[in-house]
């Protein structure tokens, strides 16, 4: 099996060679996205093939359920290395409908170290519970996918590397989108945010327009 993953490999770089011979030459020299994706770790949302990017040209952070936790030092230096040394000019926060991690935060079952991870989650519900208890099941957890999004977002523009990239000056803005698994597609949730005064008015309940 993993025979098939290294085949694979060798074919994907002479396709790459056969239309580009100079691609990998060029990608050995230099990294300058202009995007940071903080992502699920879900294997059927693949950050580059989404939109249609070559390798280089995006930035990656995925973990489950797309979380931004201030507390987490691995997104935090991931959403440093691109504010301040990539200088990208676009976070999208991309959660999606269907989500196991989401799903497993509010289902009830203890699956261990995972469900301290999911904790911020289960606030967001708490903080929603209204609005999603009177929903119908399917689109109660899409509506908490959106919701967590929409948090995390506020997350990652409150965060200290972004706040100071805005008071010098730095072009960066922060998106939230969800992407649907049974068509490919991405919907803008509407919540950008490109300064303090943008973050100020991005209220918790924010709804996609």
């Amino acid at each position: 099996m993993l025979e098939d993953l290294k085949a694979n490999n060798r074919r994907w770089a002479a396709a790459k060679l056969s239309v580009d011979p100079g691609f990998f030459q060029r990608l050995a020299g230099q990294q300058s996205p202009e995007y940071l994706w903080i992502g699920c770790a879900d294997s059927r949302v693949p950050a580059n093939e989404i939109v249609g990017l070559d390798p280089g040209e995006l930035f990656v952070h995925r973990n489950v359920a797309n979380l931004a936790p201030p507390q987490d030092a691995n997104y935090l230096s991931v959403l440093q290395f691109a504010v301040d040394v990539l200088k990208v000019r676009h976070i999208m926060v991309v959660g999606h409908y269907g989500c196991h991690g989401v799903a497993a935060a509010v289902d009830g079952r203890r699956r261990g170290l995972v469900d301290h991870w999911l904790h911020p989650i289960r606030e967001i519900h708490a903080e929603h519970r209204g609005e999603l208890d009177a929903l119908a099941e399917g689109p109660r957890l899409d509506r908490l996918c959106e919701l967590n999004v929409i948090r995390q977002v506020r997350n990652v523009a409150s965060d200290v590397f972004v706040q100071d990239a805005w008071a010098r000056g730095q072009e960066l803005s922060v998106h939230g989108w969800i992407y649907a698994i049974h068509d490919g597609l991405l919907t803008d949730l509407s919540v950008t945010v490109s300064d303090a005064a943008g973050l100020e008015a991005l209220q918790p309940g924010v709804r996609p327009a």
